[in-house]
């Protein structure tokens, strides 16, 4: 986040003078409190400066990327996930194919009867298999794709610094968002209920840089 030269000086004060009104930041600026008020209510919502009624305005010590850094940690995974793109285990290699064309996407689920995770296939498995000289026709998805315990997901409640952190270190495209769901055997069952993306993390930083958040 770029500062502008009054809004450096907006801080500049109030790191030396806190906690202090707009009025008296204001008067030693020599300008309105109406002229200020964009400045303050973008100093205040990136968090580098807080606000108490009838105190003033104080300096949070914290930096542009700190602030960053905590609102990632606090924005959830249930907020910026995406609808899943999902098929079948017994959906043949070409059909798989001409899916993931259609829908633009480069990681694809598995799910079986009630949407529940079975595995997960990519773009680069595909390519593999077309490349390997096998019907595709008739070769189902369910031979090649990555099953559990290998497969890497994602809950609604946990952070997205949390989902980005795995989408880097596993090196994935795309992340499964699973809520858990307890079958007849008491054992846990996962269903599908999002996708978490390189491209949804990236339109949240967008977002973030843009002040919509």
């Amino acid at each position: 986040m770029e500062l502008t030269k009054r809004q450096e000086a907006i801080l500049d004060i109030v790191k030396k003078e806190g906690p202090i009104t707009g009025e008296q930041i204001a008067e030693r600026l020599n300008l309105t409190r109406a002229t200020l008020r964009p400045d303050m209510a973008i100093l205040t919502m990136s968090g580098m400066l807080e606000a108490r009624p009838r105190v003033g305005y104080y300096y949070s010590g914290k930096k542009p990327g700190r602030v960053l850094a905590e609102k990632l940690h606090r924005i959830l995974v249930g907020d910026v996930k995406s609808v899943p793109v999902v098929v079948s285990e017994q959906c043949t290699i070409y059909d798989a194919v001409v899916t993931m064309f259609i829908e633009d996407v480069g990681t694809m689920f598995v799910v079986r009867e009630g949407g529940f995770l079975e595995g997960v296939i990519s773009r680069k498995d595909l390519l593999k298999t077309t490349l390997g000289g096998q019907d595709i026709h008739k070769l189902p998805v369910g031979v090649i794709m990555t099953r559990m315990p290998n497969i890497i997901y994602a809950e609604p409640d946990e952070s997205v610094w949390e989902a980005a952190r795995k989408l880097i270190m596993h090196e994935v495209d795309a992340l499964p968002v699973v809520r858990p769901v307890n079958n007849e055997n008491g054992a846990a069952d996962l269903e599908v209920i999002g996708r978490l993306s390189k491209t949804n993390v990236t339109r949240l930083f967008v977002e973030l840089g843009e002040g919509n958040d």
